[in-house]
Formats: structure tokens, sequence, C-alpha cells
């Protein structure tokens, strides 16, 4: 009983707590002017900002097909259980594990025309932190990146190691998602400092 809740009950519920924080907020949209919809796209999200964007996608690209690298745990099945009822698929694997698979899943997911999605610092940080993943996913397929922030008026932040924030019911929330950048011709170290830099602008500190 306690693996079926966990499993299956869990999270429909939470999903539909998502929904029901999207539908009494009001919504702000700030997306690029036009973005080519057959052009795959790497999105990425800090891990403490996670869950609004899988309909902050949705509306961006409404018929967008995209599938988000998460990690090989009980809390990543979770995650990957929720994104789904979303409209996000899952892939699994992550920088502490699974990572190998998750880049060659990855990969070969672009190159089927589908968007990938990866919070670079996640799951276990430092906050804002870049991994080595998105770059190499960006350099060996040539894709370029948008970054996804939303930021609520009302909203709980948890005190753990991202900082996870939950919007309340009854307020605001800007949904950004930046122009799409290329890191294709940067170092390694050059091409983090240019995602950071481009998450931070509308990100919740």
């Amino acid at each position: 009983m306690k693996e079926w809740f966990k499993k299956t009950l869990l999270p429909y519920l939470l999903q539909l707590f998502v929904r029901f924080i999207y539908m009494t907020n009001k919504k702000h949209y700030h997306y690029p002017e036009s973005v080519d919809e057959n052009m795959p796209l790497i999105v990425s999200m800090w891990h403490g900002d996670l869950l609004m964007q899988p309909l902050n996608y949705r509306h961006f690209r409404k018929n967008g097909r995209i599938k988000v690298i998460v990690s090989e745990h009980r809390d990543g099945e979770l995650i990957k259980k929720i994104v789904q009822y979303l409209g996000v698929g899952g892939i699994d694997g992550s920088s502490s594990k699974g990572g190998l698979k998750a880049l060659m899943n990855a990969i070969k997911e672009i190159k089927e025309g589908n968007d990938v999605a990866i919070t670079p610092d996640g799951p276990r940080g430092p906050r804002f932190s870049i991994a080595n993943g998105i770059v190499a996913i960006a350099q060996k397929t040539h894709c370029k990146i948008v970054a996804l922030n939303s930021k609520p008026t009302k909203y709980w932040q948890f005190n753990s190691w991202d900082k996870f924030i939950v919007p309340k019911p009854f307020g605001t929330i800007h949904f950004y998602v930046s122009e799409p950048f290329e890191i294709e011709n940067l170092e390694q170290d050059d091409a983090k400092n240019l995602i950071k830099e481009k998450l931070l602008q509308n990100a919740m500190k």
C-alpha cells in the first residue's frame, strides 16, 4: 500500500497541485519574439525552480516534444512520473549517477528532433553550479540552449540546498524563456559561465 501511494497516487496528487497553483495565479510570459518550432532546443532551468517549468515550456512550445534528464533514485522516479502528467517525458541518468547513459540518450533525442530539459545544478548542487553534461550535449549536437525561469510574487522557499521554491496560490507568476544561445565554439569554462549568466538573469536568489 505504501509503495502504491508513492509510485501511483502521490505523483498524481502532486501534478494536480502544480496545475492548481498555475491556474490560480495571474501569469505574465516573457518569451523570445520568434523561435523556429522545428529547431530542437536544450531547455535549462535551476533545480530549485523546477516545479512550474513543465507548464512554462508547454505554453512556450505548445506542440513541442520534450524529455527531461532525471536522476536514477527514488526522488528522480517521483519527478519523472509527475512531469509525465504535465506532458514531459523522462531520460534516466544524471551527473551523479547514470551520467554516460543520460548523455547518450539526450543526444539521441535531440537528433530525433526532440527538445531535452536539464537542471545543470541538479540533482545535488551546489546551487547555481553548472555540470559538464549540458555543455557536452550542446557541443556534440550543435544545439542551442534556452534558459527558463519563473518569478512568483508569493511563494514558499524550502531550506534545502537548492532553496526550492513553491509558488503560493492567488499571486502572480512571471515566466521567462531566454533567446536561444549557442556555446558551440566556447571552451568548457567559458560555456559554463555563459549558461550560468543566462540562467541567473531572471532567477530567484
